[in-house]
């Protein structure tokens, strides 16, 4: 019986190889023959001769210059487009499509229109296809974009300083009086920074959703949202694994740094959205909202040490959690305002999204191996409560 048992294994082992990669590739070379003939003999003919074309053009980027209108495009549709017309607040206007009229699946055009916008006014933009299919995207505010030079690279720069370094810097100046704490109130400040995470990544989920929908269908805009989050869990647990090299909870200062990256991430799809904001004129550039971003983002600082209050760390572990949390709105806000993109954009904010869930559940599990009682006690689930209110509250501050 044994010798029958082991005989299928044993025939496994025996084929050829070249024989093995046979079987793996004929299924494979089968279905690419199969499509060839459905192209060339199935009954596409008859469907196209049926139906209208699906045409789908996305306007991914409206860029200003004086006398001038830039729309980048994607043809994220089954079928090429070919553009005939454009119409500037229903008139219609002369224009250049460069690299070709006739845009490809998945391809990629600029449209340029020499016209003289207003500052300040709103201007509709509508792409007619040669099958009188209408593309429409609406300025809100026309203002010049800017371009990536020293003055505006400033600017941004200046701009993630201001709404996420110094106030996540700020907020971590608490930890001196986490220190002086006792392990009960410990645990209430790390349920708090459960409830500021859970919001924030609510907020970046509905962002990302949100982004999703500016997506070129091709490119699958909600299933770009899971892949984002999904992978991005999955890669926190692997490297939390690294990092414990067993079972149980992590240590608190790699919860540290798993806040302080997920913030990141988080903080990097804010920078996204302010700086596509301010090329479009969408964002009010004013003290009232570099205050309301400071008192929103302040509380991140606090989540951040949350973990660490018991057992303390070096002023350089500190900074790089500053920096960690912080820096990612600069770079957000130069890839917002200078090459936005709605496929990045969404996920950038779906990967922040996952990390931050993921983070939560480490926030949990050490939580759970500091105490051996029960972790939703009234006192943490009052933290927590605490951590969402404050975020809510805060958040009617940004105005953008």
């Amino acid at each position: 019986m044994a010798s029958e048992r082991t005989a299928p294994a044993v025939a496994a082992r025996g084929t050829p190889a070249s024989r093995r990669w046979l079987y793996g590739l004929l299924p494979l070379l089968l279905i690419g023959v199969f499509v060839t003939l459905f192209l060339r003999f199935g009954p596409l003919g008859v469907f196209r001769a049926a139906f209208p074309p699906v045409e789908e053009l996305t306007v991914t980027r409206a860029t200003l210059a004086p006398g001038r209108i830039d729309l980048a495009v994607t043809n994220g549709g089954p079928s090429p487009v070919t553009v005939a017309q454009v119409l500037v607040d229903e008139a219609y206007w002369e224009h250049e499509v460069r690299p070709e009229r006739t845009i490809p699946r998945l391809g990629r055009a600029t449209i340029t229109i020499p016209y003289p916008w207003v500052e300040g006014e709103t201007h509709e933009i509508t792409i007619l296809s040669e099958n009188g299919i209408a593309f429409t995207r609406t300025i809100g505010v026309a203002t010049e974009s800017p371009r990536p030079d020293a003055r505006y690279l400033l600017t941004f720069t200046l701009l993630g300083v201001y709404v996420g370094i110094v106030p996540v810097l700020i907020g971590m100046l608490w930890f001196p009086f986490l220190r002086s704490i006792g392990r009960r109130w410990i645990n209430f400040f790390l349920s708090l920074t459960a409830g500021l995470l859970v919001f924030l990544g609510v907020d970046a989920l509905a962002e990302a959703l949100e982004t999703a929908e500016s997506v070129p269908g091709a490119y699958q805009g909600i299933s770009l949202v899971a892949v984002g989050g999904l992978v991005s869990v999955l890669g926190l647990i692997a490297i939390g694994r690294l990092a414990r090299r067993g079972s149980g909870a992590a240590p608190p200062l790699v919860v540290a740094y798993l806040i302080a990256a997920g913030i990141g991430l988080h903080n990097l799809g804010e920078g996204l959205a302010i700086g596509a904001a301010y090329t479009l004129g969408e964002i009010a550039l004013g003290s009232f909202l570099v205050i309301g971003f400071m008192l929103h983002n302040t509380t991140e600082g606090l989540g951040i040490v949350a973990p660490i209050a018991r057992t303390g760390a070096s002023l350089a572990h500190l900074a790089a959690l500053g920096l960690t949390a912080g820096a990612p709105t600069i770079l957000g806000a130069w890839l917002g305002g200078f090459v936005f993109s709605p496929v990045a954009a969404t996920l950038f904010l779906a990967v922040g999204a996952g990390a931050i869930f993921q983070v939560v559940y480490e926030i949990l599990k050490l939580m759970a191996a500091d105490t051996a009682r029960e972790v939703a006690t009234l006192i943490n689930v009052a933290g927590f409560v605490l951590g969402l209110l404050i975020m809510y509250v805060t958040g009617i501050f940004v105005a953008v």
